[in-house]
This record gives C-alpha cells, structure tokens and sequence, in this order.
C-alpha cells in the first residue's frame, strides 16, 4: 500500500513542479523605443538588428510599408511600426534602426525588418510582473498588444508580432491599395 501511495504522490510532485517552473520563468525581451514610448518583442522571434538605410521603396503599397531591403541576397519587407500604428511614419534618425523579426507561418518562414526609433535593451521580465493587455486608452489596436510589462515601475508594451506583422494581412492591404490605385488609373485591378 505505501508503494501505491508514494507513487501517485510523486507523480503529483513531479507534474506540479515542472508547468510551475515554466510559468515562473521570465521571458527575454527586446526593448525598443517608438514614437516616445517602450515597446518590445520577444527575443525568439528576433533574427538581427541592422542599421537603417538602402531601403528601396515600392510603388503602390500601404504607408506603413517602407519599402524592401537585401539582407544577404534575400528580399527582406521593411515595416514602419509607428505607421502600422496608425500614427505617422517614423522620422530617420542616426538611432534608427531595422529589427529583423523571422515569423513561422503555415510552416514557412518569412523575414521582416521593422523600422524602430532605438532599440533599447534586452530584459527578462517574469511572469508574475506581465499585466493582461487594455481593454482602451492604447494607441494601437488591442489584438497588436500581447500584454503590459512592469519594468522598474514602469509598464512596456509587450507586442504580439504575429498579429502586428500579419503576412496575410499586410498582403491584403497591399492589394486592396493597388486596386484602389488601379481603378483611380483605369487599370485593370491585380489578381
């Protein structure tokens, strides 16, 4: 009886610490400024961080695009964040940089470079200091928000890439504004 009544005990043990252990343990950050204010993406989803420059721009597109980069003979898309915001685009600066996120979609990885004011920092922050996302008062859209950060007092906004930079969405957008602009031209509107 007390090897029955040992295992179940440790099983419960052994299945109570590890989630336990997992949830406790604080998640790196990148941290970067934009338009005033602390934002950051979690560092698994960040390939390289690059300075700002040779961005070629591409007609017919969404504001909030850029343009696009060659990141070592690869067709990089570069977002502006503050843009995709709906604010205005991020002014260039000598801080000015391109994050280079790598997103998983459908089994197929995409690159995309998003143009930031500075970035900050790398931090861990736990668990236990993230606060849900607001329901209102943000200045971009709740679904972008993944949650809100404690940092030194301070909150930082923890964005959810994969719905900020939504490869089905951007290419939905970008298609919706060629068709605009194709029937203010007379062109036939893009398949």
């Amino acid at each position: 009886m007390s090897a029955l009544s040992a295992s179940p005990a440790n099983t419960a043990v052994a299945g109570a610490k590890a989630p336990v252990v997992v949830e406790s343990s604080p998640a790196q950050y990148l941290t970067f400024l934009l338009g005033g204010e602390m934002f950051a993406v979690g560092i698994l989803n960040i390939k390289e961080i690059i300075e700002y420059g040779a961005v070629t721009e591409i007609p017919m597109v969404p504001p909030f695009i850029r343009g696009v980069i060659n990141l070592r003979g690869a067709v990089v898309p570069v977002i502006d964040l503050a843009s995709r915001f709906g604010g205005k685009r991020s002014e260039i600066s000598r801080r000015t940089c391109i994050v280079i996120i790598e997103l998983t979609e459908n089994d197929e990885r995409q690159d995309i470079g998003v143009v930031v004011d500075a970035v900050s920092e790398v931090l861990e922050i736990p668990v236990s200091e993230i606060e849900p996302p607001p329901s209102f008062g943000a200045r971009i859209r709740a679904d972008f928000i993944k949650g809100m950060g404690k940092v030194n007092g301070k909150f930082v906004i923890l964005l959810e890439v994969d719905k900020v930079l939504s490869v089905d969405e951007i290419s939905s957008l970008s298609r919706i504004a060629t068709e605009g602009v194709d029937t203010v031209t007379g062109g036939t509107p893009a398949a």
